[in-house]
């Protein structure tokens, strides 16, 4: 048996000899990185819907490259208008073509890459996201808004200071608009938003944004304790709300609430009307108590999307599709944004904490950061490590839900206007 025959049978370890150095550190990189998600997903450390699926799709992808045959090259050259080598043969995987748009070239490679036709159908045109937002939106109890409107609204537009600083700074470091508006919505920690705004403004970057975002949402859970920590002291996170009387919202009142915020910002945000609708059907749905339409949407249809939302993130970033200069900076600006968006709601919170005569507990400024229901959770958390009889999750909730729509509302207007100010 020849060397050439061991080759032939052993594809992906052949794969290798043919790329360059930088390629191949870049493809076992990966596959450490997802073996990493896969570890910490397991530990609880990141969400482990997401990370798992996704560690596991970035690790193999990246192990099953292998030389697609002359007919398939030519099919995703003419289509992506890659190089295809001497001897007709493109590098790829079986798992998935990403950006083959030409309907005859999208037929001939549906047949192909197994994981195509979920992609073509659910993840490029943004579908997914809208299946997420409505999960989310079964799960949100608005009444945690409706409580306490004013203040909640206050703290999550604060929060949003990483949306809006980090637009002019990536534009600074030589992005052009659409790109810094795709990134920028990272300072959001809302997913879904960052998925379907770049897919609209910067579908040619809008793998590693994506990826860049679902990491570092993961990382919010280890990171914000330590902002909080830094810029609160401790006899200020353990201060007691005041005791108010408690506001009985009733689900007529949700309803009507998920009826007008819906329809009001679908006629001022049309561009993200899609997402504004799935949120707020998911809603409406919980407090009509359709509890049919309840159970499929929170279980069957949010925990499917999250599974292949996982999954496809993780395929998707074989070598060569991520592998783009401007990755790097993508990553600083990710933390960057989210930075700052941590450090707004903070911010928010001690403006709430002085106009209220110091009765306010400024923690519930970082749930405005919309990582539902993770950021407030983590408020609660720090809370009672310093006064565990201390309680301000329902607060920080309504900021939190409240971070959502302040999400939404700026995908809208970044949308509508960036492609404007070209």
């Amino acid at each position: 048996m020849h060397l050439s025959d061991v080759a032939n049978i052993f594809q992906g370890l052949s794969s290798f000899g043919h790329s360059t150095w930088l390629m191949i550190f870049a493809r076992i990189g990966l596959i450490i990185l997802g073996g990493v998600l896969v570890y910490y997903g397991r530990k609880g450390v990141l969400e482990p819907l997401l990370m798992i699926p996704m560690g596991l799709g970035m690790a193999m992808v990246n192990a099953g490259v292998l030389f697609l045959d002359p007919t398939t090259a030519a099919v995703i050259s003419r289509s992506t208008g890659e190089a295809v080598m001497a001897d007709g043969t493109i590098q790829g995987t079986l798992m998935l073509a990403p950006f083959v748009e030409r309907t005859d070239d999208l037929m001939y490679i549906l047949q192909i890459d197994f994981l195509q036709p979920i992609y073509t159908f659910a993840f490029s045109n943004g579908l997914i996201a809208c299946f997420v937002f409505m999960g989310i939106g079964v799960l949100l109890d608005v009444g945690f808004l409706l409580a306490r409107p004013f203040q909640s609204m206050f703290l999550a537009m604060c929060a949003e200071l990483g949306t809006v600083a980090t637009f002019p700074i990536a534009v600074a470091l030589g992005l052009t608009y659409n790109e810094a508006a795709s990134i920028a919505m990272v300072g959001g920690a809302d997913g879904p938003m960052v998925l379907f705004t770049s897919l609209k403004l910067a579908k040619h970057l809008f793998v590693p944004i994506t990826v860049v975002a679902y990491l570092y949402l993961g990382l919010t859970y280890g990171g914000y304790p330590y902002l909080i920590r830094f810029l609160i002291p401790a006899k200020l996170r353990a201060i007691r709300p005041v005791a108010r009387p408690v506001v009985k919202i009733t689900s007529g009142e949700k309803l009507a609430f998920a009826f007008v915020a819906g329809t009001v910002l679908c006629l001022l945000f049309p561009s993200a009307a899609p997402l504004l609708l799935s949120l707020f059907v998911g809603v409406a749905v919980r407090e009509a108590g359709l509890h049919y339409f309840t159970a499929m949407i929170e279980n069957t249809l949010l925990y499917g999307a999250t599974f292949f939302l996982g999954l496809l993130l993780g395929v998707l970033c074989e070598a060569s599709t991520i592998f783009n200069p401007k990755v790097l900076v993508l990553l600083v600006l990710g933390i960057i944004a989210l930075l700052l968006s941590g450090v707004g709601g903070i911010i928010g919170g001690y403006i709430l904490y002085f106009f209220s005569g110091r009765k306010v507990n400024p923690v519930i400024g970082i749930a405005g950061v919309s990582c539902v229901p993770s950021t407030a959770k983590v408020a609660q958390k720090e809370v009672t490590k310093v006064a565990p009889d201390v309680v301000i999750l329902p607060e920080a909730l309504g900021a939190n839900i409240s971070g959502v729509i302040t999400s939404a509302i700026l995908t809208g207007i970044f949308v509508s206007l960036v492609p404007l100010m070209q």
